[in-house]
């Protein structure tokens, strides 16, 4: 196993919600512009659903990891059954294309099961408390802290102002 730490890339209601419907439950085209700077050219994993709602497949100039039980093959992704060999294929490529870690993009299961092993979470809270089918889980405060926090206001076609906080594990 490498060392390159996998990080968690999510935006989080105020009231814990990530999704509906496989979709998002707001547009902040704002907040996409960061998630594109902080995964461009890192390799992402994501479950099938993840994937399945991606507008453009796959994330041009990022290394696709899917899991998925159900599907075999997905163009321009490598999938694979288990989370962990995911996890442990997306360092390679991270060791060899020079990235300085792994991103976990989605979706609510993968999140849970991979929390344990994350050192970073670039958490986005959305100033919104939308209907929701899949939730992030229950972070331990004691086991975290912030290292950085910056507030958006709304822009032209944002649903909402959010903040982007950068959690280490302690």
């Amino acid at each position: 196993m490498t060392d390159i730490p996998l990080s968690i890339v999510v935006a989080v209601a105020k009231n814990g919600v990530i999704g509906r419907g496989n979709d998002l439950p707001w547009r902040i085209p704002s907040d996409l512009k960061t998630f594109k700077a902080t995964t461009l050219g890192k390799p992402v994993i994501m479950g099938r659903k993840t994937w399945d709602s991606l507008p453009r497949k796959p994330l041009p100039g990022r290394a696709n990891f899917v899991v998925s039980r159900s599907v075999a093959a997905l163009e321009g992704a490598q999938v694979f059954a288990n989370a962990g060999d995911a996890v442990e294929a997306a360092r390679e490529v991270a060791v060899k294309d020079g990235a300085s870690e792994v991103c976990l993009i989605g979706g609510a299961a993968l999140y849970e099961a991979l929390l344990p092993l994350v050192a970073r979470i670039y958490l986005t809270e959305v100033d919104l408390e939308p209907e929701g089918d899949a939730h992030f889980p229950p972070l331990d405060p004691d086991a975290w802290r912030e290292v950085r926090a910056e507030r958006f206001a709304p822009q032209p076609g944002d649903d909402a102002g959010f903040v982007v906080r950068v959690l280490e594990r302690v």
